[in-house]
């Protein structure tokens, strides 16, 4: 079996110019057999776009601390960290 088979990995992308890396790491993560959830400081943004990483995860990306929904509902970070088997900071 895999070790990364069925792993629910929490992909944090920082801004740095190596981020447009991430859309690989994303894609060789979920074809691996992971799940993968993103989120995306501010200045990530200029280097990858949340879309991409959504396309390639298959799962909405996390880019504020409030849900954009106009519900004024914040993200809840403690739900994604049980949910994570491991955190990754890239790059």
């Amino acid at each position: 079996m895999e070790p990364i088979l069925h792993r629910r990995v929490l992909l944090g992308v920082t801004g740095s110019i190596a981020a447009y890396k991430t859309a690989w790491l994303v894609r060789d993560l979920v074809k691996a057999g992971a799940e993968v959830q993103v989120v995306m400081t501010p200045a990530a943004h200029d280097f990858v776009t949340p879309l991409t990483l959504a396309t390639l995860s298959n799962r909405p990306v996390l880019t504020d601390l409030f849900l954009r929904d106009g519900s004024g509902s914040w993200n809840d970070h403690v739900s994604l960290g049980r949910w994570a088997d491991v955190l990754v900071v890239a790059p």
